[in-house]
């Protein structure tokens, strides 16, 4: 294995077994299904199958297909000519020439249409690549491709909403992770590593959770998993203003045990501000390269920006300039930041989740 920190964390029985379980797999450059409930960490278990693997120095180029309509999900994935679709003003390559020698994550496949799956297949099976408004496919590439879901495949198999063909050119080797109300004795270990992440990146006074706090972690069940539990303490590191962490900072649904979206594994469908939201939360990126583009470009409507700030002052307690730190934004941006929302009508009132 190479000499590369794994994003599988922890010391549990449960993450040793999965952590061993991806060194093996990732030796091979086969194609790997990865099942479980959304948020558990289907996209950490990718990463490492594409760090620990033959193709770990080249580029990993994970996909939301969920997070995007059938259009505009082919030319994220397939490239398109300028001028093939309205707003189409220049020649773009699609993610999967931009992870050529490298690896592919299809995250949520069993969210693609018919269409796509086929276009998909015929990629599998070729490698190359037709871009939106090309009459032949132009452009051949070599990718490990990795996919991931929270649904059944072979139920929708069976229900003729999934290809056959396809599920089988995905299903060389499935990998499923378990949530983590069914791996209670890694929430300590998780909330620690998020914990010394967060308050090195948002210079932050937090340096520990109480007792209590952890006991209330522990006894929560987890709806949205790993993400959720990531997000929660991110949220307590920005927010909090001692070294230790009280039970009072932590929301008030996790005090009282209570999911927020239903039962377990039976979660809304993800939407476009879903994936927006993970890619500048969990992920990392800029708001100005993630939304401000698609805003310009009219991919997303003025709707879609104000359910993201309207996300990002919830968990800043409405705090705009915690919303431009979550948003990855520098103090510099913070002016253009407001300037941007108030000339689009962009803005939402901050009161309103003042707690």
């Amino acid at each position: 294995m190479k000499a590369v920190e794994s994003s599988i964390v922890g010391v549990s029985s449960s993450i040793r077994d999965l952590r061993d379980e991806i060194a093996r797999i990732a030796r091979s450059d086969a194609k790997v299904l990865i099942s479980g409930e959304s948020g558990v960490g289907k996209e950490l278990v990718a990463h490492d199958l594409h760090v620990f693997g033959p193709r770990g120095p080249r580029p990993f180029v994970p996909v939301n297909c969920a997070g995007l309509p059938e259009e505009l999900l082919e030319s994220e994935l397939f490239g398109h000519l300028r001028g093939s679709f309205t707003g189409a003003y220049r020649d773009k390559p699609g993610q999967l020439e931009i992870a050529h020698t490298g690896t592919v994550l299809l995250d949520e496949i069993g969210e693609m249409t018919p269409r796509m799956q086929g276009l998909l297949l015929r990629f599998l099976e070729t490698g190359e690549l037709q871009k939106v408004g090309a009459e032949r496919p132009n452009v051949k590439v070599d990718v490990r491709v990795l996919a991931a879901t929270h649904r059944d495949l072979k139920e929708m198999v069976r229900q003729g909403q999934f290809r056959e063909d396809l599920f089988y050119r995905l299903n060389v080797i499935t990998l499923h992770v378990p949530p983590l109300r069914d791996r209670r004795e890694d929430i300590p270990i998780l909330a620690d590593l998020f914990l010394q992440r967060f308050t090195r990146r948002h210079e932050s006074v937090v340096r520990a959770l109480g007792d209590d706090v952890l006991a209330t972690l522990v006894a929560y069940s987890w709806p949205g998993n790993v993400r959720e539990l990531e997000n929660v303490i991110e949220r307590l590191v920005v927010v909090g203003r001692k070294p230790v962490v009280e039970l009072e900072n932590v929301p008030l649904e996790i005090r009282l045990g209570r999911a927020q979206e239903g039962r377990p594994g039976q979660e809304r469908r993800r939407t476009v501000v879903d994936d927006l939201f993970e890619r500048l939360i969990s992920r990392r990126e800029s708001f100005w390269t993630v939304v401000y583009p698609l805003y310009i470009e009219r991919e997303i409507t003025r709707g879609t920006v104000r359910e993201l700030v309207r996300r990002g002052l919830i968990e800043a307690r409405g705090n705009y300039k915690g919303v431009a730190r979550l948003f990855n934004l520098g103090p510099h941006d913070y002016k253009r930041f407001l300037g941007f929302l108030r000339k689009h009508q962009c803005q939402v009132p901050f009161r309103d989740f003042r707690c």
